[in-house]
């Protein structure tokens, strides 16, 4: 009674208190977390948290005739519903998703028509027997892109005081573009050619007899599938030149699997981040000066072959 006095606490609640302290000590009378037990009220069983992974893991919600492009909250609140007739708050749904270890992230751009299983069959079987070709018979993969050089294109970001959007200026005069395609190998090679006009199966062919004219050995040319690179003109170019060049070809809408992409990369971000170039003979004039810097530097022409996305081709010669 004389706790209780002290404490304001009712008789019955001191007596308790020292009957846990006598079963158990102080560890007895810490307090305990209030409310349900973790995990328990769930409205979604294990197996039917595990169903709602895998189909966020495996599929878009468009593969399951559903009016959204991401997995948002909202999306895989309709799946609960239409899967398991569970109806989640949205909230809710975020704190699943938090247990998952799923977070919101943006997501990489594919295109629409390409083909997973075209992309695994030359990941897996295509491109391993095009290597192991090239090395019995000591030849040079060498991969091709084209791309245009424009002065009206500028990228970047640019500091400026917060809630002031910085502004570029205009190039002055006309618009000036060309075409160029290049060639890479994962031993350091570079080759390029600036194109005048239109790019056709003449200047494809062009670019390939210089290809072959710089090496004694048979080149193993990869490509995308322009339709200039299927040309009757280029296959009939191909075949009288078999022994010294073969062509091959990525997968449908497939750029990120060639290593070109990143000089194409490499040499926009150098043109568009300089003031642009004003003449067509101004423009032509950096962009040589920045394919020698990288024909010069086989390192760098190495390290485009340390994106994860083509790193399968990194260690072939």
């Amino acid at each position: 009674m004389a706790v209780a006095e002290l404490t304001g606490l009712s008789w019955g609640a001191v007596n308790a208190a020292l009957k846990a302290y006598g079963e158990g000590g102080l560890d007895a009378l810490r307090p305990k977390t209030r409310g349900r037990k973790a995990g328990t009220k769930r409205l979604l069983l294990p197996e039917q948290e595990a169903e709602v992974r895998k189909r966020i893991c495996d599929k878009r919600p468009e593969q399951m005739k559903m009016p959204f492009a991401l997995w948002t909250r909202e999306a895989v609140r309709q799946l609960t519903l239409e899967r398991f007739g569970v109806r989640l708050a949205v909230r809710s749904v975020g704190e699943y998703l938090g247990r998952w270890g799923f977070t919101p992230q943006k997501p990489l751009k594919r295109a629409y028509e390409q083909q997973p299983e075209a992309v695994k069959e030359w990941l897996d079987t295509e491109y391993p027997l095009i290597a192991k070709r090239a090395g019995d018979e000591g030849g040079e993969i060498h991969w091709a892109d084209e791309t245009a050089v424009a002065n009206t294109d500028v990228r970047g970001r640019s500091y400026s005081p917060r809630g002031k959007t910085p502004v570029t200026r205009a190039v002055w005069g006309r618009r000036e573009s060309f075409s160029m395609i290049s060639s890479v190998t994962n031993p350091g090679k570079c080759r390029w050619m600036m194109i005048d006009g239109a790019f056709n199966s003449d200047r494809l062919i062009e670019f390939m007899q210089s290809l072959i004219k710089d090496t004694e050995s048979k080149v193993f040319l990869i490509l995308d599938n322009l339709r200039v690179h299927h040309s009757n003109p280029v296959k009939a170019w191909l075949g009288e030149r078999s022994g010294r060049i073969e062509a091959f070809y990525l997968p449908s809408c497939s750029p990120e699997l060639n290593p070109d992409e990143r000089l194409n990369a490499d040499l926009k971000h150098a043109i568009t981040t300089q003031v642009p170039a004003r003449t067509r003979e101004r423009l032509k004039r950096k962009t040589a000066e920045h394919m020698k810097l990288i024909e010069s530097s086989p390192k760098r022409v190495i390290a485009y072959f340390g994106d994860p996305k083509v790193s399968y081709a990194a260690n072939r010669k």
